[in-house]
């Protein structure tokens, strides 16, 4: 597959194993969850009661000022985690993706089977990165897409239903980028940077979409919704869909709720960025847990550099320090990925020096 002049990379020799539709097992209301689902090793997991402690909060309509720069700064290397307010996506396009997305999950499953994952894709509605009969499985559903650069779209995966659908993830799509690349400018100049350097590896940029659905769980307190990891993506662009909590991010050992602010995006550093940064800036761990009465829904964005590149410590931060990851081809980073489950922070392991 081809896409705008860069190289070869056949997203579609990549799959995950078909596993049971998390939202028919919770309509049936079971008793027992079946024990691929049970993450007794989370049980004793400390969970943060600090009120007081929460991710930090950029606004995007000061990113001009000194302060503000310093305040994203901050969050990118203390955090790894900030929401982003004031970010100039119009409410009607996150309030149109919202609806449709709650709108495709609420259809009757055959209809949702319209865009179901076939094998070796990996786009579609099933999951992902499941690869042996006897991983652990997440308690959730999803409907992936890749949304850039256009020509890597697929269409059959993307619902036909609901019928604006299609237009409506096509403007956020587009929007995202625009938030991403302001996001990468600053990054650069706080790292002390040529931002064209950066920005130059993401012209062409690889967006995926992930739609998350938890379906309320009986037994909630031994499931998880995603597994712990780190994004291996360079940015992760995530909208609460609605108002139900649920992801959390590991800091000093213990796990932090993260409570959403109205129309913010959460903003998350992925691996792909702590690499790039030479460990300056870190992915960190979370996870999503699931209510035990309520749906929660949420749609991830992942940014990454364009094909044809090559992941790794960028050189303006690698000439008085010690390059601290491996420097390869993106294609092979990729591949990594989508070869392997979820497993907290593997890629950022596998390219340790």
């Amino acid at each position: 597959m081809e896409t705008m002049g860069q190289s070869t990379f056949e997203f579609e020799k990549f799959g995950s194993l078909p596993v049971e539709n998390v939202q028919v097992l919770a309509s049936k209301n079971l008793k027992n969850i079946p024990s691929r689902y049970i993450r007794p090793e989370f049980e004793s997991d400390v969970v943060s009661t600090d009120e007081s402690l929460q991710i930090p909060v950029i606004d995007m309509s000061k990113l001009d000022h000194d302060d503000e720069q310093t305040k994203l700064h901050f969050a990118c290397k203390d955090w790894g985690f900030f929401q982003l307010i004031n970010h100039g996506v119009a409410d009607e396009i996150i309030e149109q993706m919202k609806a449709d997305a709650r709108e495709f999950f609420h259809l009757p499953l055959e209809e949702r089977m319209a865009c179901a994952q076939i094998p070796d894709h990996i786009e579609g509605y099933g999951q992902v990165f499941v690869i042996s009969e006897e991983q652990k499985l997440d308690w959730s559903d999803m409907l992936f897409l890749f949304g850039l650069p256009v020509p890597l779209r697929d269409t059959r995966f993307w619902p036909a239903n609901p019928p604006s659908f299609r237009t409506t993830l096509d403007k956020y799509t587009m929007e995202l980028h625009k938030v991403m690349i302001q996001l990468m400018k600053l990054i650069a100049k706080n790292l002390g940077m040529d931002p064209e350097t950066l920005l130059s590896l993401f012209e062409n940029e690889i967006q995926a979409i992930k739609m998350n659905h938890y379906p309320p769980c009986a037994e909630a307190s031994k499931v998880l919704g995603a597994s712990p990891h780190s994004d291996s993506s360079a940015l992760t662009i995530l909208l609460h869909a609605n108002e139900v909590e649920g992801l959390q991010i590991n800091r000093n050992q213990k796990w932090v709720p993260v409570k959403p602010i109205p129309g913010a995006f959460t903003v998350n550093i992925g691996d792909v960025i702590e690499i790039m940064s030479n460990g300056e800036y870190k992915s960190v761990l979370h996870r999503a847990v699931v209510n035990g009465d309520k749906e929660r829904l949420s749609i991830a964005a992942f940014h990454n550099q364009k094909l044809g590149t090559q992941v790794g410590p960028l050189q303006d931060l690698v000439k008085t320090n010690k390059a601290l990851y491996k420097t390869i081809p993106v294609e092979e980073f990729r591949r990594w990925k989508m070869t392997s489950k979820q497993d907290g922070k593997f890629m950022i392991r596998k390219m340790e020096l």
